[in-house]
């Protein structure tokens, strides 16, 4: 069984290794987001938008697609649908029309009719010495002298400086991966945030991806520690308020699930240590 990791989970690890098991071992679901769905549906309307010949991706087509791409996410998720419904705060019209803001936005940053992505929510994946990387990268854009950019949509606003570091580690994460697939670091990472307008822009370099691959493999050490010893402490911090597990969480007053049986191997299957989600957000 080869190890692997995705960015997601390298990242809740980084963050706490108690999340990482709350979302591996005793795989706690996470409460249904308007939010998320949302994000999820711009990321299908924008990868669906390039389909169209340059010329005919405007604002009005879309716009178009977000019906189709909602009623396509729901079929498969039936149960976003009832979220919105059941939220009070929430009306469909009220949810589509920020979502329509979310793509206007975009518009202003980025001219789709000046576009030609080489790659969309393209899957990557190579092996780091028995470890395997994996994940998804919403864009690529090769330049005709091969040089690659790598876009990432995020539909929630720009961090502080505080918190850019997790974004950033997740664009550098595809940036290493790509340059062991494909023999070049690419040339710019881009973060494209449409809850605010802002594109923050990073140009990696090999000293960046050294560090990260040295980083990944203290990791997944850690991880492996961890398993072993079933010592899955807390780490505290700001990203607590946004935490879904407090309840479960000792620092917080609260009692994590009993360990089931077979923890360690429930830690450590690539199936959960890489899982790999299109369009995260």
């Amino acid at each position: 069984m080869v190890p692997a990791l995705s960015p997601s989970r390298a990242s809740d690890f980084k963050q706490c290794p108690l999340l990482y098991r709350f979302r591996t071992i005793d795989k706690l679901p996470s409460p249904p987001s308007p939010a998320a769905a949302r994000g999820t549906l711009v990321h299908a309307v924008l990868e669906r938008l390039f389909d169209l010949p340059a010329d005919q991706r405007t604002p009005a087509a879309a716009q178009s697609l977000l019906g189709p791409q909602w009623e396509a996410l729901v079929d498969e998720e039936p149960e976003l649908a009832a979220m919105i419904a059941d939220d009070e705060k929430l009306t469909e019209d009220g949810w589509f029309d920020d979502a329509q803001a979310l793509i206007e936005t975009w518009f202003t940053l980025e001219d789709p009719t000046r576009l030609e992505p080489a790659e969309r929510e393209l899957y990557v994946e190579t092996e780091l010495d028995g470890l395997v990387l994996r994940g998804y990268v919403d864009r690529l854009d090769v330049a005709p002298d091969g040089a690659m950019r790598v876009v990432d949509y995020k539909t929630g606003r720009s961090p502080s400086e505080l918190f850019e570091g997790k974004a950033l580690f997740q664009m550098k994460f595809y940036a290493l991966v790509l340059w062991r697939l494909r023999g070049e670091i690419p040339r710019l990472l881009q973060l494209v945030y449409l809850g605010n307008g802002e594109v923050v822009r990073y140009a990696p370099d090999e000293h960046d991806l050294l560090g990260l691959e040295r980083n990944l493999k203290a990791v997944w050490t850690a991880i492996e520690h961890a398993a072993t010893t079933g010592d899955w402490r807390p780490k505290t911090s700001r990203l607590c308020d946004w935490c879904d597990f407090r309840a479960f969480c000792p620092a917080w007053g609260g009692t994590p699930p009993p360990l089931p049986e077979g923890a360690a191997l429930l830690a450590l299957d690539p199936a959960v240590s890489g899982q790999v989600v299109p369009a995260d957000d």
